[in-house]
């Protein structure tokens, strides 16, 4: 059984949030730090510019954006696993899931010239 967090409000995009409709209800995405850390380990990326630098090349595969969006979710206060996120669905299809995957990592690093260099 999914647990999750239905979002009662509207994302702050300053803080990195966006809102979306997954698997059938209303719910916040965050890459919070402790999401960040988890997709470079998922990733193998050494620091976040290599990761921003991965996700900016436009060549992600399915696995990748359930990874990121699994992470978002959870960052948003969602309790799901990768392979919940998996097996639920996006309004628009693969199209969807593509954008809201780019909205999430456009709300999290925006430009790549605005990323701090850690």
């Amino acid at each position: 059984m999914v647990r999750h967090n239905v979002a009662t409000g509207r994302a702050n995009r300053h803080r990195g949030e966006v809102e979306a409709v997954i698997g059938g209800e209303r719910r916040i995405l965050c890459l919070t730090l402790g999401s960040l850390a988890e997709l470079e380990t998922a990733f193998a990326a050494d620091n976040l510019m290599e990761l921003a630098a991965r996700f900016s090349s436009g060549r992600l595969k399915a696995a990748d954006m359930i990874r990121i969006l699994s992470a978002g979710l959870r960052g948003g206060g969602n309790l799901v696993s990768d392979e919940d996120v998996a097996e639920m669905s996006v309004e628009g299809g693969i199209a969807g899931l593509a954008r809201l995957t780019g909205e999430l990592l456009t709300a999290t690093f925006g430009g790549a010239e605005e990323l701090p260099n850690p």
